[in-house]
């Protein structure tokens, strides 16, 4: 115990040698700053700098309009600047009534369409400075936050959005929002901003102290044979392990992450390391303490480098368990036997054993906007005005409409038809897995386009596809415009990461499981060289795949990339 209180004193914020943003941190009086005072400020469309870090705990970003910037620029104007606001929905779960309050603020305060996220949550991008109030109180008339949705703490907990799939299922989901519930900032600065609160001083957080996380913080739950949450993508995960129809517990994962920096070899993507396993009624207990481990020792000097990934990888797999278990005060059991088949969602209708009827959408990209192709924003918000379901996020973007009853399907079926909206049937499977963040015009980060240009290149791919005969071959392909990983790239059969506009690096051979990297294949290419590059590929793949072998486990075996299961080995 002398240990940690002196490692705790070591990383208490030091002026001299810890980033800026702990400086922040520790100046807000727990994420107050001047945030309150800058939304009374006309002048500007902008926050305050430090402000800028702090309203991201109370899950906003700030962000500008990219395409407009240069022409703004010539006008002496100000770069057009809105926010990006983040809804914190634990399990992906959102009630019909619910969703058309988030609708309604999309079209009232927003671009005109939500976006789902890969952590299934809600966005609502280009809010004004001026909404930022309204929107927030209108999130949290129905029951939803933004509260901890981005910042140095650990963020919305993914689980299976379905748990009328099974009995352990529906425990898993009450597990993952007392997780997400358990793990929140205590500050009151949230109600005090954004609802008109009264100001209660906050004196102390319990769980993350006075400078929170050295870094942003992922949690995922998956259940078995599924891997949809990629749970090997997160700080920390649990397995659900079942023993004759009954919860027996989890298995514990800690050191995932996908970000990384082009050229800082430093930096890496890692899959998280399997440490043991834990009872359901430890888990809040195991969790907390998997975070207080990562608050005391985790890198505060380097922000680039303060991911619970490299602290696992700075202490070793065995030194971090050695600490944990100074924390718990007992040692973790040994991990439990689990098998994944796949990390992709299951579209189309599934009917569970009470009778009522779920269905799967695609989205691509997770954007719900109305198109000349599909007036999916439209349609979905006439459903919700029907429906007495949910409306569940998946962990790949799609939307399912939950717990439709049998008298109310075939309503709801004749809205699908109306209103264009695909549920997978007509779309290709390398459509169907494929992912995308937001990149330009919105994402300061962006280096090439993501969400706007996939769509057109899978097309392209479709065809190669077709030409050889894999038109029906489930590819997972996923694009970022930058290497932070959002669309989680580097666990991409197909990887493609934005380096410069119209330039992309390529990745190949993750596993289908979500359970193996990719590795850089060719770098800095255009569309043409990507194309020419899969060509070569699809078509060795076509004449010498075994059977049932995936993509990503062919380009392994024939040696065009080598396999990567260790983080430190992604830059070998």
């Amino acid at each position: 115990m002398n240990d940690i209180k002196k490692t705790i004193q070591q990383t208490q914020y030091n002026p001299v040698k810890h980033s800026d943003v702990e400086r922040i941190k520790v100046e807000s009086q727990y994420l107050r700053g001047t945030i309150a005072e800058g939304l009374n400020n006309g002048i500007t469309g902008a926050v305050a700098d430090d402000d800028q870090m702090l309203i991201k705990f109370h899950g906003i970003y700030q962000q500008d309009d990219r395409d407009l910037r240069n022409e703004r620029r010539k006008q002496k104007l100000e770069p057009l600047y809105s926010f990006m606001i983040r809804a914190r929905v634990p399990g992906g779960v959102a009630t019909a009534e619910q969703y058309k309050v988030l609708a309604d603020l999309a079209t009232e305060y927003s671009s005109g369409s939500l976006r789902l996220t890969t952590r299934q949550a809600f966005q609502w991008h280009g809010v004004f400075k001026r909404n930022l109030k309204k929107t927030i109180a209108g999130i949290n008339s129905t029951l939803l936050d933004t509260i901890a949705a981005c910042g140095d703490v650990n963020r919305n907990v993914m689980a299976n959005p379905l748990p009328e799939t099974s009995r352990i299922h529906s425990e898993v989901f009450e597990w993952s929002k007392k997780l997400s519930e358990h793990l929140l900032p205590k500050t009151n600065a949230f109600h005090e901003i954004w609802l008109d609160g009264k100001k209660v001083e906050t004196t102390e957080e319990p769980i993350y102290g006075q400078t929170y996380l050295p870094r942003k913080f992922k949690t995922a739950i998956a259940i078995p044979p599924y891997n949809d949450v990629d749970v090997y993508a997160n700080d920390m995960g649990f397995i659900a392990i079942e023993d004759n129809g009954q919860l027996k517990g989890f298995n514990v994962l800690v050191g995932g992450g996908m970000g990384s920096t082009h050229n800082d070899q430093e930096t890496y993507p890692r899959i998280a390391n399997v440490i043991g396993f834990c009872t359901p009624e430890q888990l809040l207990e195991v969790a907390e303490s998997i975070v207080k481990v990562q608050r005391d020792y985790g890198n505060r000097e380097v922000r680039k480098l303060a991911r619970l990934k490299y602290t696992v990888d700075k202490l070793g797999v065995d030194g971090f368990k050695d600490i944990l278990r100074t924390y718990l005060g007992y040692e973790l059991e040994d991990a439990e036997d689990f098998e994944f088949v796949h990390n992709g969602d299951r579209y189309g209708w599934f009917e569970d054993e009470k009778g009522l009827f779920h269905l799967t959408l695609y989205i691509h990209s997770g954007r719900i906007i109305d198109s000349e192709h599909s007036k999916l924003f439209s349609g979905l918000y006439e459903i919700a005005k029907i429906h007495n379901g949910e409306f569940r996020i998946t962990p790949n973007q799609n939307l399912i409409i939950s717990n439709i009853a049998k008298q109310d399907k075939e309503k709801i079926a004749k809205l699908i038809e109306q209103y264009n909206i695909s549920f997978g049937q007509e779309e290709s499977p390398v459509r169907l897995n494929s992912l995308a963040c937001v990149s330009f015009p919105t994402c300061s980060l962006a280096m090439a386009e993501a969400e706007r240009y996939l769509p057109s290149l899978i097309t392209k791919i479709e065809q190669q596809l077709e030409q050889y005969g894999l038109s029906q071959q489930a590819i997972n392909v996923r694009m970022t415009g930058c290497p932070n990983g959002c669309a989680r790239p580097f666990l991409g059969e197909i990887g493609l990461v934005g380096k410069a506009p119209g330039k992309y690096n390529l990745y190949l051979g993750s596993s289908y499981k979500g359970d193996r990297l990719n590795k850089l294949f060719k770098e800095n290419i255009n569309e043409q060289q990507i194309l020419s590059e899969l060509d070569l590929l699809l078509h060795d793949y076509a004449n010498h795949k075994q059977a049932s072998e995936y993509f990503g486990d062919f380009v392994v075996r024939k040696g065009y990339i080598q396999s990567v299961v260790n983080g430190l080995d992604f830059h070998r």
